[in-house]
């Protein structure tokens, strides 16, 4: 039965409302999703769970203006900054829609394919058609388009080049990048500098971007891309059979897992040289306190897949994406509290 026929009917979703948006938040998917409302419906539809990693990267744009404007760089536009925020999460739930469109059409998401295994896929389990998935796309670009076209006469030109940088690379994404190993460099450029870097442009009023800001838009980039390789690295199988060459699928699973160790090193190894160089506070450096988290997922990277999904696991048949998520939260959370602590510090200081 699909999920639009079972709608018709009148029996209440088991799961209370909110605790319904905190699982596709949380999980990328809901039980019985056929009962939804159609809110949740629409979270699931635009993989809401990951728009974190796109929330991280423009608070941490955010805050590196913020914290640099206590260094001189100008002063900081707050409703610029959140606005967009707002414009790189619309667009990323537009590029989400987009990508599960063309993958259908071009026989890349199927039925085994673990993309409609993990979380009801929007067309293959009947949460919507392939027109009400472009309608929806379209309505979120139309959005970010009036955003963007706002920052630009506000800001400067600049604006355009981040925006249609970022339109560039997420429209190639499935079809040419992710196919020819680019993929995960793309995550880095788009969820680092181009949103990180482009939000702080932004909320410094168009000010030009400092090698301090350019810097501290690195590190989270670089945790982002580790999510894209453990999500690459439960695929190799799938993906392989479909023509699509990401790294993991070039370098094989051992090395594409120690790809990922290495990354979570790098992150720190950034972080302490950004402090070390005085491009940011020493407030940053409490994202050591992710170290147990980077623990745990370490361990995993160094353990086969186990062979089925361990109780409360909901993305299965996917894996080590989501132990590299489970550090990526931690990091860039606490990367985020640790810029508010070099700001916060900055204005208590000057009071005493």
């Amino acid at each position: 039965m699909s999920t639009r026929t079972a709608v018709q009917g009148k029996a209440a979703h088991p799961l209370p409302l909110l605790t319904r948006w905190k699982t596709a938040w949380d999980g990328c998917n809901v039980p019985q999703i056929e009962l939804a409302d159609g809110f949740t419906r629409w979270l699931v539809i635009s993989r809401a769970c990951v728009f974190t990693m796109t929330i991280i990267s423009g608070m941490l744009g955010l805050l590196i203006a913020a914290e640099q404007a206590t260094r001189g760089a100008g002063s900081v536009n707050w409703f610029f900054g959140f606005l967009a925020i707002i414009g790189i999460i619309l667009a990323h739930a537009s590029n989400n829609l987009l990508n599960d469109y063309m993958d259908v059409r071009q026989g890349v998401d199927t039925e085994d394919y673990p993309r409609a295994q993990y979380s009801t896929h929007p067309i293959l389990g009947g949460l919507t058609t392939p027109n009400g998935l472009l309608k929806a796309a379209g309505l979120l670009t139309f959005i970010d388009f009036l955003i963007m076209l706002y920052l630009y006469t506000q800001v400067g030109a600049m604006v355009l080049v981040f925006a249609v940088l970022g339109f560039v690379l997420s429209f190639f994404y499935t079809n040419v990048l992710k196919r020819a190993g680019l993929g995960e460099l793309t995550a880095f450029v788009v969820w680092g500098p181009l949103m990180t870097g482009g939000t702080a442009y932004v909320a410094l009023n168009g000010m030009p971007l400092t090698t301090e800001i350019w810097a501290l838009t690195l590190p989270y980039g670089l945790v982002v891309a580790s999510v894209l390789v453990g999500k690459h690295i439960d695929k190799i199988e799938p993906d392989t059979k479909v023509g699509v060459r990401s790294v993991p699928v070039i370098l094989g699973e051992e090395r594409s897992k120690l790809l990922n160790k290495a990354i979570f090193i790098l992150f720190y190894v950034i972080i302490v040289a950004l402090v070390v160089l005085n491009y940011t506070g020493p407030g940053v450096l409490l994202t050591f306190l992710a170290l147990p988290y980077l623990r745990r997922s370490w361990q995993k990277y160094s353990e086969p897949k186990p062979k089925k999904a361990p109780e409360g696991w909901t993305v299965w048949p996917l894996w080590f994406v989501g132990w590299a998520m489970h550090f990526n939260r931690k990091a860039g959370g606490y990367f985020t509290l640790g810029l508010l602590v070099n700001i916060g510090w900055h204005y208590i200081s000057t009071l005493l």
